[in-house]
């Protein structure tokens, strides 16, 4: 009877599953990304000239076998659908043509399909009533099989490698990877001003689409000039982008741009002989749900929470881009910022992995990501902090192999001292400062996220069990971590220095290093407060004018307890783009800049970039080190909640999870906490003695408390 009870629960469960099972297109690992990749990052135009990247890019698998191992207790008829010219083999057996429909028997079976496409990347569709194609199938580029004398297919070599098949949500028959587009909505100016010749429209903020004119009459040309900025626009001569609109035909018509763009203002001068009755816009989005929030008691905080969040909405598209009006190009250190502040607002982890395949590419590796030495030790450290996020293990097994190749790449490339140093070809980025540094030689910044980056291989080398690469990286960890402190720390600066030419340290002091090696817990307690007191609070130290390293000395800062200065800083660096009428936030700040320095950048009036991903990152500090919250476990099986007001006089919000979201309100005397998963621990302080109905609190001493959160329960702790 028993036995009975559990074949039948076994059978509902089975039934369960395969209704559950979805079919969607498939396709070898990155190839999509790769190809979306080459497509957007080739859009980029510098007043009307094509403007490509300047670094290598590689192209997608165009012959690629899709393979799957069945087992069926009855007959079963598939429909298949492919990108590109096939054929099939059940159980090492040609089938005759290009079958769209198959009768698979009863029994073990293996079913290949071969797939060549020189224009998209072979992808197949397969749907049946079990079997359905998904990340469960096998794919390879290089079979090596071979015919018998016989003419009887040999069997596939032990040589070749297979991975498991990638896939999106491409989960319809007539939608394959190929006709991937971004979706679009209609927008309207706010305004319009005649100007000169021509007419300024003002659409209110930054956006980002296809200019649409509405009852188009007459012959001429069309001058379309973007800004994000009335300056911009304005400036026919020096605006960044451009477009014109030869028009033939005297017929009314509505046209749209076929090149999408960012701005917020469009100034349009026209032929004489052209009319039309109105200009609208096609606004191009990536669908995001916004499940990440923040607000508090300071109006101010409030809007520049709103403010990023923005900004990373626009940046987020098919990847995480840089700027949207000027490069549009994946940049990997912009794209690593963007990961984090993504984590605590749309958890988008689609968006994640599509710019980590595309940014890494295809073997042979002959260069650093992005043709830059820092961007590639981002690339290492982003993978395992997407590890903690989602918890999504798959991924790890999948780019693992890649992962492998970059980091043989820089092994090559190390000194005799281990370290890493630029090489011909190599560009040592690190920011964008308005000081001098020397990037000679072997630059302290450099190695320290080369020693993170073998620590991040180490990790997953023991997620895949490769226990012998996780002892090699391990053990160079070590021995690089001992070099850092001989090689760049200076006792009279209590402090890194820049860099170490020819084994002759340098003098000078930037932020850089130092910020890293306390996100990093690479100090003790007596150095942390070196830095702490001599380089992130002194204010005759360095001073950094760039988003993009504000975001991590401003984390290193709250890392150490200063979130009442943080809040300060961010107030008067964010606010006071605000007070400049930004409506997103810029490449480049500098408070000390005036009138038309605040558009300019590389030499070019209006080369700076005024909605910039790196300048989103108060979305990241207000969500893990004001709320609080982080996983400390992957995927947010477990965490931690440490609110910290800074300040403030209350706070709330939510952050994502990979199932759900956690929600923290918080003041001086109560604290609400929810969360759909995984087990929590509060960690507060009050002056008072706390209590919660159904909570245990525990007294950790000088007024700290913890208790422990538990999925699906709400919790009140009163303060009073």
């Amino acid at each position: 009877m028993k036995r009975t009870i559990l074949l039948v629960l076994m059978s509902i469960v089975m039934q369960l599953t395969f209704a559950q099972k979805v079919a969607t297109w498939i396709y070898y690992p990155g190839d999509f990304e790769i190809w979306l990749a080459n497509q957007v990052q080739n859009r980029r135009t510098d007043r009307g000239t094509f403007f490509p990247p300047f670094w290598k890019m590689d192209s997608f698998y165009v012959l690629v076998e899709f393979s799957k191992k069945v087992t069926l207790a009855k007959p079963e008829d598939i429909s298949l659908r492919v990108e590109g010219k096939y054929n099939v083999k059940i159980d090492d057996k040609f089938l005759p043509g290009f079958p769209t429909k198959i009768a698979i028997p009863a029994g073990h079976h293996l079913i290949q399909v071969k797939v060549y496409d020189q224009a998209n990347v072979p992808a197949i569709y397969v749907n049946g009533t079990t079997i359905k194609s998904d990340s469960s199938w096998l794919v390879t580029y290089e079979d090596k099989e071979w015919i018998d004398a016989s003419g009887r297919a040999s069997d596939t070599s032990t040589g070749t490698v297979y991975v498991n098949a990638g896939s999106w949500n491409f989960n319809s028959p007539d939608t394959p990877p190929s006709h991937f587009k971004l979706p679009t909505t209609p927008e309207s100016p706010v305004s319009m001003t005649k100007k000169d010749k021509g007419m300024l429209y003002d659409f209110g903020k930054e956006t980002f689409g296809y200019v649409k004119f509405n009852g188009l009459r007459g012959k001429g040309l069309i001058h379309i000039y973007y800004g994000e900025s009335p300056e911009e626009a304005l400036s026919t001569h020096y605006c960044e982008t451009l477009d014109s609109l030869p028009v033939d035909n005297r017929l009314p018509k509505n046209v749209t741009m076929t090149d999408s763009k960012a701005f917020r203002y469009i100034y349009i001068v026209k032929d004489g002989q052209l009319s039309y009755h109105s200009l609208s816009m096609n606004y191009e989005y990536l669908p995001l749900q916004q499940t990440g929030s923040f607000k508090c008691n300071d109006t101010l905080i409030n809007k520049i929470w709103d403010v990023s969040a923005y900004t990373l909405r626009l940046t987020t598209r098919e990847f995480f881009l840089d700027g949207i009006k000027r490069d549009r190009w994946i940049w990997s250190g912009d794209a690593y910022q963007s990961y984090l502040m993504n984590y605590y607002s749309f958890f988008n982890s689609p968006a994640v992995t599509r710019t980590i395949y595309a940014l890494r590419g295809k073997n042979p590796v002959t260069s650093h990501i992005n043709t830059i030495m820092d961007y590639t030790f981002y690339w290492f450290m982003s993978i395992y902090d997407y590890y903690q996020y989602t918890g999504d293990k798959f991924f790890i097994k999948q780019i693992y192999p890649r992962m492998k190749s970059m980091m043989n790449f820089c092994l090559t490339r190390r000194d005799a001292n281990g370290m890493m140093e630029g090489l011909p070809g190599d560009w040592v980025f690190i920011d964008w400062s308005d000081f001098k540094m020397s990037k000679a030689g072997e630059v302290s910044f450099e190695q320290l996220l080369f020693c993170r980056s073998l620590e991040v291989m180490a990790s997953c080398a023991k997620l895949e069990n490769d226990t012998i690469h996780e002892k090699e990286y391990n053990d160079l960890e070590k021995g690089l971590r001992s070099k850092l402190f001989t090689a760049f720390w200076s006792n009279k600066a209590n402090a890194f220095i820049q860099n170490r030419v020819n084994g002759i340290k340098s003098t000078q002091v930037t932020p850089y290093t130092n910020i890293f090696a306390v996100l990093f817990n690479y100090l003790d307690s007596t150095k942390t407060e070196d830095i702490k007191s001599g380089v992130l609070l002194n204010p005759n130290a360095l001073q950094i004018t760039t988003p993009y390293m504000q975001f991590y000395k401003l984390a290193a800062l709250c890392a150490l307890g200063e979130q009442k200065h943080v809040l300060n800083d961010i107030r008067s660096y964010w606010g006071g783009m605000l007070r400049l009428g930004a409506t997103t936030f810029w490449e480049q700040y500098n408070p000390n800049e005036k009138g038309a320095q605040l558009l300019a950048m590389y030499g070019r009036p209006f080369g700076k970039s005024l909605c910039h991903a790196w300048g989103a990152s108060p979305i990241y500090l207000l969500g893990k080190y004001y709320l609080g919250i982080r996983p400390t476990t992957p995927g947010y099986k477990t965490y931690a909640i440490e609110p910290h007001l800074g300040g403030l006089q209350w706070m709330e919000g939510t952050v994502p999870t990979p199932h759900g979201k956690i929600y923290v309100y918080y003041s001086h005397t109560l604290i609400k906490v929810r969360s759909d998963e995984g087990t929590g621990v509060l960690h507060f302080s009050s002056l008072l003695k706390p209590s919660c109905e159904n909570g245990d609190i525990i007294n950790k001493g000088h007024h700290q408390y913890e208790m422990q959160v538990q999925a699906g329960r709400s919790y009140t702790i009163t303060c009073k």
